[in-house]
């Protein structure tokens, strides 16, 4: 008997030591995290904090109204004239054109009307771009507007987009006539398709109704037309595409990604002669986004669903290329979703602007909270002794689970998140200490000798949760209110509860149970 009485008593501290390793390593984890060699440097693979622009820094963005001028070059009845910048004066001036400089704003333009509508189309590329974390502000006397986003690696291809102006055209080729433009766009999306050499992005971009009449039209009038003579020729197909590129002087959008693509279902193709002696006279449109060309094509055959899918890059099975033919196309679709901005803005800020809270700060509040959970922890172990030392490693456990999925469910930190982080910590730390408290009571009654533990649990949870209704009520409304300083409190707190209500019946309690059974 005896010595079955120590087997007991060795198996719950061989259990007990066990739980005190685990408990170590989740909470190194959550602290430390682990790392591993990568290219001869150490690198911790355990994913970091996002933190909001409050704690982090952001980057500050302003747009300005061009002031810039353009040359115009006239004939003499005032018609506008075309590619005729590389004329002289002399020239110009034997076929009557004469020089014009004209604001790219007109006064006409510059109202509170387009100003605002421009905020509102920014916006939605933000929106479209996934940040949720902006702040943006007009000044609606001089259409400045002043953007604040979260510095990371995504900043710098959000910048180059917001500020496009985002003016698409079809024209014709030859006499520059305005075929379509932005308000025959219905929407944009990215595709994917398979190819034999890997997989193929496509831009589909698909037309209004009036859009789709229009593009009926062109596909008819623009179509391939070989001559009879010349039918035993072929040509090759080819898909050109762009990725919308916006320096700080302003926009600049240029083409590239070209790539073949011979499958005769394709809706735009490029005329590529395989022999000199090829004649075709098909008339040819011409596509581009702020004036910038993009192709020039023409048609195999009319198009009458409305819908034009472009090839963005050549098929890859390269992660990191398709990826970023993938951000090429968005970046297109976002900017042609929301129409094209009323007036030409200039990037004339763009610097990183410093968080209030520094990091060494923060590291201070953190290693603030590490040192009052270790304080609070020893007031139970004193108090509770081994009930209050396996409660305090359930607590430990819960702390390091709680960073885990803080991190991992890319919840965004800002300092009302940290009062949220604080009132998780708060709230489970008055419920252990409330269940330890009802264990001590409910010993003294000889009838519950055996329920002690499922007693007291049950009292507390009764107790606690019934009490922070209205708290859970108010964390769950915030987690859907699409403001990072309510969204993020509502978040942590609600992880928190979550797992207040999870790790303390099944861990907390199952690590009472080495020493109340």
């Amino acid at each position: 008997m005896e010595e079955k009485k120590k087997q007991k008593k060795e198996g719950k501290k061989l259990q007990i030591l066990v739980c005190i390793l685990v408990t170590i390593l989740l909470a190194s984890i959550a602290i430390f995290g682990i790392y591993t060699k990568k290219q001869n440097r150490m690198e911790n693979i355990v994913k970091g904090y996002d933190y909001a622009m409050d704690l982090k820094g952001s980057r500050v963005i302003t747009l300005t109204p061009s002031a810039e001028t353009e040359t115009i070059i006239k004939d003499s009845e005032g018609n506008v004239v075309e590619d005729a910048e590389s004329l002289t004066d002399e020239e110009l001036t034997e076929k009557g054109y004469t020089k014009e400089e004209q604001n790219v704003n007109s006064q006409d333009v510059l109202t509170e009307q387009n100003y605002q509508k421009t905020k509102e189309i920014i916006e939605n590329r933000l929106k479209g771009l996934s940040v949720e974390n902006y702040i943006i502000n007009l000044n609606s006397q001089t259409g400045e507007i002043t953007i604040e986003i979260p510095e990371n690696e995504q900043t710098d291809n959000i910048v180059n987009n917001i500020a496009t102006t985002g003016k698409f055209e079809i024209v014709d080729s030859e006499t520059k006539e305005l075929l379509m433009d932005n308000n025959d766009i219905k929407s944009s999306k990215v595709m994917y398709g398979s190819a034999s050499n890997g997989t193929e992005v496509y831009l589909d971009i698909k037309f209004n109704k009036t859009g789709t009449q229009k593009f009926e039209d062109i596909t008819g009038t623009y179509v391939n037309n070989v001559s009879e003579n010349n039918t035993a020729n072929t040509t090759n197909a080819t898909n050109a595409t762009n990725a919308t590129n916006t320096t700080n002087e302003g926009t600049n959008t240029t083409a590239e990604n070209v790539t073949e693509n011979t499958d005769t279902n394709n809706t735009v193709s490029e005329e590529s002669q395989t022999e000199e002696t090829q004649e075709n006279t098909a008339k040819q449109i011409t596509m581009s986004i702020d004036d910038e060309e993009m192709m020039t094509t023409y048609f195999e055959e009319v198009i009458e669903n409305g819908d034009m899918p472009l090839t963005i890059g050549s098929a890859t099975t390269d992660k990191d290329t398709l990826n970023s033919y993938v951000e090429n196309a968005l970046n297109i679709a976002v900017v042609l979703d929301n129409g094209n901005l009323p007036i030409e803005y200039n990037v004339t800020r763009n610097e990183y602007l410093l968080s209030d809270i520094t990091h060494d700060e923060l590291h201070i509040i953190e290693l603030g909270i590490i040192i009052a959970i270790i304080i609070a922890l020893l007031v139970l172990i004193i108090r509770y002794k081994m009930n209050g030392f396996l409660a305090s490693l359930g607590f430990i456990i819960l702390s390091a689970i709680y960073a885990l999925i803080i991190r991992y469910t890319n919840v965004m930190i800002s300092i009302e998140g940290i009062f949220g982080i604080a009132l998780t910590l708060i709230i489970n730390y008055i419920f252990v200490n409330k269940l330890l408290s009802k264990i001590n009571e409910y010993k003294k009654d000889e009838k519950l000798k055996n329920v002690v533990l499922d007693k007291a649990t049950n009292a507390t949870y009764k107790e606690i949760f019934l009490r922070i209704i209205p708290i859970c009520i108010m964390v769950v409304s915030f987690c859907f209110i699409n403001w990072v300083p309510i969204s993020s409190f509502g978040m942590t707190a609600f992880w928190g509860i979550l797992l207040i209500a999870v790790i303390n019946i099944l861990i907390t309690k199952n690590l009472l149970k080495l020493k109340n059974k």
